[in-house]
């Protein structure tokens, strides 16, 4: 189980390489107020002075430190037995096989590795122990101080030198005989007031880079506390709760029990009687200010704190100290990267699958341009084919597009715009027997003029084209839509946008080409109608049968005249027939010519006695203010009705026609046209050699793209190696 804090430290190795976030690996933050003692705590488990001091805020960056454990060296030979006088007699370091593998995998992180499995570090120098930063990877510093003044200016590269943070982190690994497998992340102590060039808003800044680390429910919380502060109000507390409600994962620490008030002690807090945390609480004791200055060492300095808890608190000595400390960090995090190992193995395995199929969306660099361009093109003809047509392999469920909107234009829209057409909307009694009146010229009317009908009919059918127009501007529309899915349906062309543009240019000018001839083709369709008014065809109504049924209807209401007395020479109709009409012969309906239809249908009607005077009132008024005047003639009724009921049978005939031209017009001229030809127009006007290599030109974000995802998959799949070494007989 040893091993498997080496293994988080190569994970995150790798995965710092890439700047990949998205991997929660396990790992110790350290959090607490400014002048907590948190960078003493950590300088008590390396062992060694490499952090930078001094006052006010000091920690700026995030510090990612990992301690790897390596065997001490005696005359370039590893040496396994252990001198409790050492310091690394304060944890309980196994010297098995893990350390040996351990090893090996040290040396694969110095690039100089070793084929004989558990061999020793024989490349390395004599020095026993450390450091190497990550932006540094070639330099290996012996000297710790040059560790604290690489960290002090490393960090003021970014933040300045006057008290700027920054979340960027600094990656340091210790090699040590001295120090057990940890990897401790240091983060800025929190605080109130911002100095120097902090912003006003430090305290919410590092409240937020402290959440970016421990909100992870991978990490083990270390909270400090100072001891000569209350608990109750202690901020490191406060935070961790926070993010870790239940505590499973908050270990706290207090520090400074040597500089609490005289006749006072920590027994209630160490117990965890004043604020009980679930993992415990440990206390320490560290190097004061002046034993800093005075250069005492770390080593007599572990040496008077176990004097202090053996002097002052014997009871709890055994469980509390830097050396305590540092066994109980070991062995929880180890036994909490046990608890994440399969959920964190998982996890990889479903980021290579997603890195994979991101890559590939990508594609690998061009080879040859001009099979590329062709394949490209015939795929986007093909896909766009397949949409009309509803054949298209990634088909939408969540709207109608493609050949199914057209579809739906035809029935849905245009043929119910058509069916709600009123067949004598906008048409007035009174613009019909204007017509009528109007087409007898200087006359009085006899019959009812043929050209009458022909006018108003032809003035409703040109109501027709508008809707017909509408309608190839829909399917125009929906075809333009249809060229933005199917470039979404080829993956190939993202990585192209110079090509992609000039796709949609090519099929939008084609398709803008053939507007003005289906246009021309519908208003043609219209104008056919409107040449030739077929009062011969089959489907209209014959004018013989509407009189009949109209002279049927008002019979029975004519029958009789006001005063009571029966009609002496009874006709069916509105109208008494002179005594010279009626006594013409009546012809049968079956020998009626089908021309001069008004002139028969008025010859039966008859018409006002032109003997009768008309009044002379009358003949001072317009047309207009007569008709205000009085109500319609039984005459001008009849002959309104009938050319309302003969409109209306032709207007149904020409709109069934209308309705059934119009959809196979757009698919002629259209539809059908663009399919043929809209990979041929696309050969020709981008197959060519000078454009191949502008068109075939990779934006610089897809570029970047593709590194990232190459490099990512890489770090991944090196990940899910290092997990897999590792077997479940070592895990449990």
């Amino acid at each position: 189980m040893e091993q498997m804090i080496p293994v988080i430290n190569k994970l995150q190795d790798v995965f710092n390489t890439v700047g990949s976030e998205s991997m929660q690996l396990p790992q110790i933050v350290v959090v607490g107020t400014q002048s907590s003692g948190k960078s003493s705590v950590l300088e008590n488990i390396v062992g060694r002075d490499f952090l930078p001091r001094g006052a006010g805020i000091v920690t700026r960056r995030p510090l990612v430190l990992q301690l790897i454990h390596v065997p001490k060296r005696t005359n370039g030979h590893a040496e396994t037995t252990e001198d409790p006088q050492d310091r690394e007699a304060y944890f309980d370091a196994s010297t098995d096989s893990n350390e040996s593998s351990e090893e090996k995998e040290n040396e694969e992180d110095e690039g100089k590795e070793n084929k004989v499995k558990g061999s020793l570090r024989g490349t390395e120098d004599a020095a026993e122990e450390w450091g190497r930063f990550l932006h540094l990877k070639e330099k290996k510093f012996t000297d710790f101080s040059e560790i604290r003044n690489e960290i002090l200016s490393e960090t003021e590269r970014l933040t300045g030198s006057n008290k700027g943070i920054s979340s960027q982190a600094i990656h340091l690994k210790i090699y040590s005989p001295y120090v057990v497998n940890l990897t401790l992340v240091d983060l800025p102590g929190m605080t109130k007031i911002p100095v120097g060039d902090q912003p006003p808003d430090i305290e919410v800044q590092i409240r937020d880079l402290i959440a970016k680390y421990i909100r992870n429910p991978n990490s083990i919380i270390l909270a400090v506390t100072s001891a000569n502060t209350d608990l109750v109000t202690s901020e490191a507390i406060k935070i961790a709760r926070d993010f870790d409600p239940e505590g499973n994962r908050t270990l706290a620490v207090v520090t400074k029990l040597d500089l609490m008030d005289h006749g006072t002690d920590a027994v209630d807090i160490l117990y965890g009687k004043v604020i009980p945390v679930k993992l415990g609480i440990i206390g320490v004791v560290n190097r004061s200010q002046l034993d800093i200055t005075n250069n005492k060492s770390i080593k007599d300095a572990l040496m008077d704190e176990q004097a202090f808890f053996q002097r002052h608190y014997p009871i709890l000595a055994s469980r509390n100290g830097s050396k305590y400390l540092t066994r109980t960090l070991n062995r929880l995090l180890m036994h909490h990267i046990r608890k994440c190992l399969p959920e964190l193995k998982s996890r990889v395995n479903v980021m290579v699958s997603q890195f994979q199929n991101m890559l590939n969306s990508y594609g690998e660099p061009v080879t040859d341009k001009g099979s590329m361009i062709l394949q490209i093109i015939t795929k986007f003809a093909s896909t766009y084919c397949e949409t009309i047509e509803g054949t298209v392999r990634n088909i939408t469920t969540t709207e109608i597009c493609g050949g199914a909107r057209i579809c739906y234009i035809f029935h849905e829209i245009f043929g119910a715009t058509l069916g709600k057409m009123d067949a004598l909307g906008g048409l007035s009694t009174k613009d019909i027997l204007t017509a009528i009146r109007n087409a007898t010229g200087p006359r009085p009317a006899l019959f009812v003029p043929e050209i009458s009908f022909e006018l108003l009919v032809k003035r409703q059918i040109q109501r027709l084209e508008e809707p017909s127009l509408r309608c190839v501007e829909l399917v125009h529309e929906e075809m333009q839509r249809i060229i933005q899915h199917s470039l979404l349906q080829v993956l190939e062309i993202r990585r192209f946008p110079k090509l992609n543009d000039r796709v949609i240019d090519v099929v939008s000018f084609l398709l803008q080409r053939r507007l003005p001839p289906t246009n021309s083709m519908v208003e043609n369709l219209v104008s056919i109608e409107l040449s030739y008014i077929n009062t011969n065809h089959p489907d209209f109504t014959d004018g013989a049968s509407v009189v009949s049924a109209m002279l049927a209807s008002n019979d029975l209401s004519r029958r009789r005249k006001p005063n009571g007395m029966a009609e002496t020479n009874p006709l069916p109709g509105n109208f008494e027939i002179p005594e010279k009409v009626a006594a013409e012969p009546q012809v049968p309906q079956s020998q009626m010519p089908s021309k001069g239809l008004m002139s028969w249908v008025s010859g039966k009607q008859g018409g006002r006695n032109s003997d009768s005077p008309l009044p002379v009132e009358t003949m001072d008024m317009s047309f207009k203010e007569s008709q205000k005047q009085r109500e319609l003639s039984s005459r001008e009724q009849m002959d309104s009705e009938l050319i309302q009921r003969l409109i209306k049978s032709y207007f149904n005939i020409i709109r069934k026609n209308i309705q059934d031209s119009v959809p196979k017009a757009i698919m002629c001229f259209l539809v059908n046209y663009v399919k043929e030809r809209i990979q041929s127009e696309l050969v020709a006007s981008l197959y060519k050699h000078d454009l191949l290599e502008d068109l075939l030109s990779e934006s610089d974000h897809i570029n970047m793209k593709r590194a990232e995802a190459s490099n990512m998959l890489k770090a991944l799949q090196r990940a899910a190696h290092i997990i897999g070494e590792i077997r479940d007989a070592q895990i449990w």
